[in-house]
């Protein structure tokens, strides 16, 4: 398995190492930490005189700029390596380095992925209080929509014991929920570590015409009926597998928006983890939407939240962009381990 964790020093950065601990992950792998300082760096030979020469007051702007984009690049290293030491004492048998770039958080740690062939990126979320929870991060908002593969927002414990598990899914049959308990199975948990399956079922309420019309209201409970048969059917192959994985699982349908319900039924079982699905092969526009479910529950969750995405062959935009197009500076000098 292959981690890229996300780490800029920060209580939310801390946290989300924190959490390896309770994620289920394998006894062995490989995990790169990387810290990006937002800064912008002159490139390589600005500074030096072209076929006219710049004037001295730009010449000072642009070596003042550099001074304080290394040295910014410089601590980002430093914490970095910081973050590396923290990551190994918590997966003492995984390979673990560090990276520090430079630029665009977001775009860097997305970028840095698609490199490594990550399975999953782990990132902090924003702050703790009521207000800040329902506005995601932007740094984390960014890799949640543009990432290819899975992404964890973690939120640690305190409690940092190895002991059982509770981790909810939302499930509705997809092939993304589906995706996210296959991810829940895959996972080494601790014995006696429970799942949950969470259907949020919205009911489908004929207009205000309609519940007047008595075929229009018995349609609507008869496509109800349909789909809760389907989703259950779903649901006892999915508990199935995860029984067969040793975990105790269980299913519940509960009335309401999933963007809601997901958080609102974690926070009230102690659960550990939210795992929700994402749709891999949709569009960029899709994936974009402000009111995606897993955003919305990413942000409103108090525990950590996995959106799974089903990694195929390289998606065509990474897969055709040039090697070396992100930044100018000779990034070997800037790795370590």
């Amino acid at each position: 398995m292959k981690l890229l964790i996300a780490y800029d020093g920060s209580r939310d950065a801390e946290a989300a190492i924190d959490d390896l601990r309770r994620c289920g992950l394998p006894a062995t792998g490989s995990a790169k930490v990387i810290s990006v300082a937002e800064v912008w760096l002159p490139p390589p030979g600005s500074l030096e005189a072209g076929e006219e020469e710049a004037s001295p007051y730009i010449e000072e702007i642009l070596r003042e700029r550099r001074r304080k984009g290394e040295k910014a690049v410089a601590e980002a290293e430093t914490l970095t390596k910081f973050g590396a030491r923290r990551v190994k004492a918590a997966l003492p048998e995984w390979d673990v380095t560090s990276f520090a770039s430079y630029g665009s958080p977001g775009w860097e740690i997305v970028s840095e992925a698609a490199k490594l062939n990550a399975d999953l990126i782990l990132v902090g979320a924003q702050g703790h209080s009521f207000l800040s929870r329902l506005v995601l991060g932007s740094i984390s908002q960014r890799v949640l929509t543009e990432a290819d593969c899975s992404v964890r927002v973690g939120r640690g414990r305190i409690d940092l014991d190895s002991g059982p598990q509770r981790i909810v899914i939302g499930f509705d049959g997809s092939r993304g929920s589906t995706a996210a308990v296959s991810a829940v199975s895959a996972r080494n948990w601790s014995e006696g570590s429970e799942v949950r399956l969470i259907v949020a079922s919205e009911p489908l309420v004929p207009t205000a015409i309609g519940r007047f019309v008595t075929p229009v209201v018995r349609a609507a409970d008869e496509i109800r009926a349909f789909e809760t048969e389907l989703i259950e059917r779903s649901a006892t192959s999915a508990i199935h597998r995860l029984q067969r994985s040793g975990l105790a699982a269980t299913f519940r349908v509960v009335a309401g928006n999933p963007k809601q319900v997901l958080p609102d039924e974690a926070e009230k079982w102690g659960a550990d983890c939210i795992f929700v699905g994402a749709n891999a092969w949709g569009s960029q526009l899709e994936r974009f939407l402000i009111g995606s479910t897993s955003a919305a529950v990413v942000a409103r969750a108090h525990c950590s939240v996995e959106v799974v995405r089903v990694k195929i062959a390289a998606f065509n935009s990474l897969a055709t962009r040039p090697e070396g197009t992100t930044n100018g500076l000779d990034r070997s000098r800037l790795s370590g381990s």
